[in-house]
């Protein structure tokens, strides 16, 4: 009765797979020493694909449900083993299982800052991160292309060749979508559907199908933020550049007051003081003519010239800001008569 026991162990009658765990794609059922009945049972549940392969070749695929094995229902078995329609003989064969459900919240970001082609700035770089979701479509490509006979094949085994992918498919998705670089941020729904459109081809030759991808944050590099924050303070004035310039005025004081209140920074940085002179010329005089109205014609200007105090060298300028740095430093001076004094002086520049 042992032996008999024994003997039955060898013959499969059901063949089906349970999964114990989330990220399985690919699972072999186990063969070994044994054989499977004809008129057995494959129970294929849903979310799932059954494959069968005899000998390296791919035969036949069943989808869910309860299926007898039979030569009626394994046709391209039967004719790879040359099968009798009428055997009783069990017999051998691999059968992988292969999930269909959705893996979802894939992270996908570019390490690195990616280069693209803009429009509006020539070459630029950016950073973005994200989520995907994908599932397995095409068992017998994915069979093939990708998980081979490994007893199991995982989500993790393949995440680094999509990230890949998703990498190397950026800058043409940015550059289908036609959203501007600096308008990306605000427009990301569109990059995910340009970036899922562009990618869709190159999962479906794995055997995979893409259900979704997510863009959840576009970073500009540093430099090109300070261009963004200059365009916003344009448009702040209505793109007016006199007005502009009274704006980059107002934004810089303060930080001319604190350099001047160090007694440093001023006369010590020559190109710092090139630059601060021819800066200071053309910022006293849009000033001068924002507190007059901002409209003013230049035959009205001429007559304000002409009125304006006696000229200075620059370096006696900045000498004097900064000892009027160090009275207000010490209390001498209020904030406000040092400003009041240094608007002063800017119009003396020669």
């Amino acid at each position: 009765m042992a032996l008999m026991d024994f003997i039955k162990k060898q013959f499969i009658d059901i063949i089906q797979w349970t999964e114990d765990s989330d990220g399985t794609l690919a699972w072999r059922f186990p063969m070994r020493d044994m054989e499977i009945q004809n008129g057995a049972t494959l129970v294929v549940r849903e979310s799932q694909l059954a494959m069968f392969v005899n000998e390296g070749k791919v035969a036949d695929v069943f989808g869910p449900g309860t299926h007898k094995l039979t030569t009626q229902t394994l046709p391209v078995l039967t004719y790879l083993k040359n099968w009798d329609k009428l055997f009783e003989s069990p017999f051998k064969s691999d059968v992988y299982f292969f999930s269909t459900r959705q893996q979802i919240d894939q992270k996908w970001g570019t390490p690195q800052p990616v280069t693209i082609r803009d429009k509006d700035f020539g070459m630029v770089r950016l950073r973005a991160f994200g989520n995907y979701a994908y599932r397995v479509a095409d068992p017998k490509l994915f069979h093939t292309e990708i998980s081979g006979t490994r007893e199991n094949y995982t989500v993790d085994d393949l995440d680094g060749q999509l990230r890949g992918l998703i990498l190397q498919h950026i800058s043409t998705a940015i550059a289908a979508s036609g959203v501007p670089f600096l308008d990306l941020a605000a427009n990301q729904m569109i990059f995910a559907d340009a970036l899922t459109k562009d990618l869709s081809p190159a999962l479906e030759k794995l055997g995979l199908k893409l259900e979704g991808m997510t863009v959840q944050n576009v970073s500009l590099p540093e430099e090109l933020q300070k261009i963004l924050d200059q365009k916003i303070g344009m448009g702040m004035v209505g793109n007016d550049m006199g007005k502009f310039m009274q704006y980059q005025t107002a934004q810089s004081i303060p930080k001319f007051a604190e350099s001047a209140g160090q007694g440093g920074g001023i006369a010590g940085d020559a190109m710092g003081l090139g630059a601060g002179v021819a800066l200071g010329q053309v910022l006293a005089q849009n000033l001068q003519q924002g507190l007059q109205g901002g409209a003013a014609q230049p035959q009205q200007a001429a007559p304000a010239a002409a009125a304006a105090p006696a000229a200075m060298k620059p370096e006696d300028v900045m000498a004097t800001l900064e000892k009027l740095g160090e009275l207000k430093t010490k209390g001498i001076l209020t904030q406000e008569e040092f400003d009041a004094k240094k608007t002063e002086l800017l119009k003396k520049l020669v």
